[in-house]
């Protein structure tokens, strides 16, 4: 039988539209949606919010990957963050209002999609433009925050991952 799978989205090739110095950052963020969207495929609703461990939720996973991308391509472009995004990342970890596991996939499959839209209209000559992050309005490049946006997804994806598994394989 012929093995079907894909090999990772950076062994794909480059991606259209994408600059060069930002295929990196477009190829992490599509691993990571399509890694999550497999993971989280028939998981338990029940377990959402579960903290194995005294550790970070699933569902906090998933607000923070949606949230973090929201922010860090906000600071990108040289905004501050909006009222409404200062709201959101006071409500990340808490289960409420469109919190469903189903409303979290697409909030973060719809915000990778945002962040991919972006990376095709960034200029390669902005890259190294000095952005402020945070309320301090501490110093960094629009290319440290897109490289950065797209190693903090990858890094959450994998905590994701451990915590999924630690969910559904106990006893």
């Amino acid at each position: 039988m012929a093995d079907t799978k894909l090999p990772e989205v950076w062994l794909r090739g480059p991606l259209p539209g994408i600059p060069a110095l930002l295929q990196p950052a477009a190829h992490a963020l599509l691993q990571a949606r399509e890694e999550i969207l497999e993971l989280m495929n028939d998981f338990p609703e029940a377990l959402l919010w579960e903290r194995p461990a005294g550790l970070a939720s699933a569902g906090f996973h998933l607000q923070h990957l949606r949230g973090v991308l929201d922010r860090l391509f906000t600071y990108a472009q040289g905004n501050a963050l909006s009222t409404a995004q200062l709201q959101y990342l006071a409500t990340e970890g808490k289960a409420g209002g469109h919190t469903s596991l189903q409303a979290l996939l697409q909030a973060f499959d719809t915000q990778v999609t945002l962040a991919l839209e972006q990376l095709k209209n960034t200029e390669p000559a902005q890259l190294t433009e000095i952005r402020k992050v945070g309320r301090k309005q501490l110093p960094s490049t629009m290319l440290g925050l897109l490289f950065h946006a797209a190693e903090h997804t990858m890094r959450h994806t994998g905590q994701l991952l451990v915590t999924v598994k630690v969910l559904t394989t106990r006893n």
